[in-house]
């Protein structure tokens, strides 16, 4: 089992971080690069306990699918979304958000398992780590910089 955590510190109310962190048209816009798309169960707005999404997106020149389901949910302060079908052999992905001084402190903590037994556990430590690093922190930075502007407004219900 790999292991992936990532800390970021944003200067907005915990609510609205944790609720950007399950928004289905944020993870879209974080992701272009990859040409990620929702195309089945909550395919916008905001995810919830028991709900899933299956997305579509382009990993090293190849077309994925991953369906994931929020497995457990306490707003504001973390929730977890498991995948439950999908290339991987186990993916699971906690969020963990507390405040610190007035910040929002969010917790990325992505626990996976490639598939092929020892070959895939050479290939994550050598390739997926540092991908799927990149594309979490990516994803934080969109998160902090949507959260610190007005841009929030465009993917929360008001």
């Amino acid at each position: 089992m790999r292991l992936i955590e990532l800390e970021i510190r944003i200067a907005a109310p915990i609510e609205r971080v944790f609720d950007l962190a399950r928004s289905i048209d944020l993870h879209v816009d974080s992701t272009a690069g990859t040409g990620e798309r929702a195309i089945a169960g909550v395919t916008s707005g905001l995810i919830g306990l028991g709900e899933s999404v299956t997305w579509r997106a382009r990993h090293f020149l190849v077309w994925q699918t991953l369906t994931s389901r929020i497995t457990a949910f306490d707003r504001p302060h973390t929730f977890q979304d498991s995948m439950v079908q999908g290339a991987f052999t186990s993916f699971v992905h906690d969020h963990r958000f507390t405040t610190q001084h007035g910040v929002t402190v969010m917790v990325d903590r992505l626990a996976y398992r490639a598939p092929l037994g020892p070959l895939g556990a050479v290939v994550s430590r050598l390739v997926l780590d540092r991908h799927l690093r990149r594309l979490l922190a990516e994803r934080n930075r969109v998160i902090a910089r949507t959260a610190e502007s007005e841009a929030w407004r465009r993917y929360l219900p008001r």
